[in-house]
C-alpha cells in the first residue's frame, strides 16, 4: 500500500466523522454559519451582503443535505430562503 492510498483512507475516515458530527449538531452548525456571515457582513459594512447571504443559504442547504443523507432530516423539500 502506497503513501497516497493510506492518505485516501484517512481522508475518507475523517470525512465520515465530520459528516456524522455535522449531522448530530446541525442546528449549532447552521447557527454558526449565520453568525459568521453576519460578522463578515458587519465588517464589510454590508458591501457584500448579497453574496454573503447566498453563501449562508448554500452552506445551510449543505448541512440539511448531510442531515438527510445521515437519515436524520425531514423527507420534504427545503423551503426557499426568506428574503
Amino acid at each position: 500500500m502506497g503513501l497516497l492510498d493510506g492518505l485516501k483512507g484517512k481522508a475518507g475516515s475523517l470525512a465520515g466523522k465530520a459528516t456524522s458530527l455535522i449531522g448530530e449538531n446541525s442546528d449549532k452548525v447552521k447557527d454558526g454559519i449565520g453568525k459568521a456571515g453576519d460578522f463578515v457582513d458587519g465588517r464589510t459594512q454590508g458591501k457584500y451582503s448579497r453574496h454573503i447571504d447566498g453563501m449562508q443559504s448554500k452552506a445551510s442547504e449543505m448541512v440539511d443535505s448531510l442531515d438527510k443523507k445521515d437519515g436524520k432530516g425531514s423527507d420534504g423539500p427545503t423551503p426557499p430562503p426568506a428574503g
